[in-house]
């Protein structure tokens, strides 16, 4: 499907910084605040808000029985995967021009919108131990990066997220747990891990690769705060020990030209069977750029370049194919071709 019509942006293009690009290579994340506006986050607020207490609800995601007192309603989620499948809103902020802005600028030209996850994480809630996005979610080559956006305020208190930087340098760690078979294996010297994700640094022995940093960040967020972080880099998050919810929506992405052998994770068989490293890509949307592997167009038609090809699509200054030539001078510069059949 691509949309008829001319189209216009509704949001004002972000423009990432020469500094906040090198920060995000030097780190393995990047933390950049109001991106998304006030109203926007409020309208994400609310939906949850309306969840817990059962006045709406999601396809396929049952509401709190009516018999829950309110204490019982708010823990009631924990976390829903893949709500843009099921939701529009979810869809849109997947596909969120000024996130999408950010992505192209670290991973794109050409960027793939993956998967969704809306965390609840209400008082006494857990976190999730350290653990690297890559395990999970599998791209090659390896482009993976996350985009969390704040719905509350996100401090140590409730339960933010802490970055360990300098560890986007680390190979993926296989994990012994016999669920998958990912991880950089072919290194000769690689170690599996056990429990990757478990909060005990005891029983998560990602734990003490991580720890040797010796430094770890807490990101402190407010509502509409998005923090952008590679696939490598090892992050956890603690328990919610406030009387304050700590709410975010979580989307993954990767370079749209990289292979995707992976659609939803939880299915022991996507990893074993013998079509487990055959591309998913046609399930996921193209969000920007171009791409010559399959993509899906968005549900629920929110732009992007899969149905707006004339807004988000194609980055070129022309449709000339080019090819890098000597100039008088000696130096190699891109010189398009004159003559058609030169493109063959």
């Amino acid at each position: 499907m691509v949309l008829a019509g001319n189209f216009t942006r509704e949001h004002e293009q972000y423009q990432v910084r020469v500094d906040d690009y090198k920060a995000f290579r030097r780190d393995g994340f990047l933390h950049i605040k109001g991106l998304v506006a006030p109203d926007e986050v409020a309208e994400l607020a609310q939906f949850t808000d309306d969840m817990i207490a059962g006045k709406t609800t999601m396809p396929g995601i049952p509401a709190p029985p009516a018999h829950l007192s309110e204490a019982e309603r708010r823990v009631y989620y924990e976390r829903i995967h893949m709500p843009h499948r099921a939701l529009e809103l979810a869809e849109r902020f997947l596909l969120h021009p000024r996130i999408v802005d950010v992505l192209e600028a670290l991973i794109g030209p050409d960027v793939l919108a993956l998967q969704t996850m809306l965390f609840f994480k209400q008082p006494g809630q857990a976190g999730q131990g350290f653990h690297q996005d890559s395990y999970y979610i599998p791209t090659q080559p390896d482009t993976l990066i996350g985009a969390w956006l704040a719905i509350d305020p996100a401090d140590e208190e409730n339960g933010c997220l802490w970055m360990t930087p300098g560890s986007q340098h680390e190979p993926i760690y296989p994990d012994c747990d016999g669920v998958t078979q990912q991880g950089d294996t072919i290194l000769s010297d690689i170690e599996s891990i056990k429990s990757a994700s478990h909060p005990d640094v005891e029983r998560n022995t990602l734990a003490r690769i991580a720890l040797q940093y010796g430094k770890e960040v807490k990101v402190e967020a407010e509502p509409g705060d998005v923090v952008f972080f590679g696939g490598h880099v090892f992050h956890r998050s603690h328990q919610n020990m406030s009387q304050h919810s700590r709410r975010a929506f979580v989307s993954h992405y990767c370079n749209a030209r990289s292979r995707v052998p992976w659609d939803h994770g939880g299915n022991r068989a996507q990893y074993e069977d013998a079509e487990a490293n055959a591309m998913r890509n046609d399930l996921h949307i193209l969000a920007r750029g171009a791409t010559h592997l399959p993509y899906a167009q968005p549900k629920f038609g929110n732009l992007c370049a899969a149905n707006a090809p004339e807004l988000y699509g194609e980055r070129f200054d022309d449709n000339r194919v080019k090819s890098m030539m000597g100039d008088e001078f000696g130096f190699m510069v891109l010189v398009p071709h004159e003559d058609v059949d030169h493109d063959h």
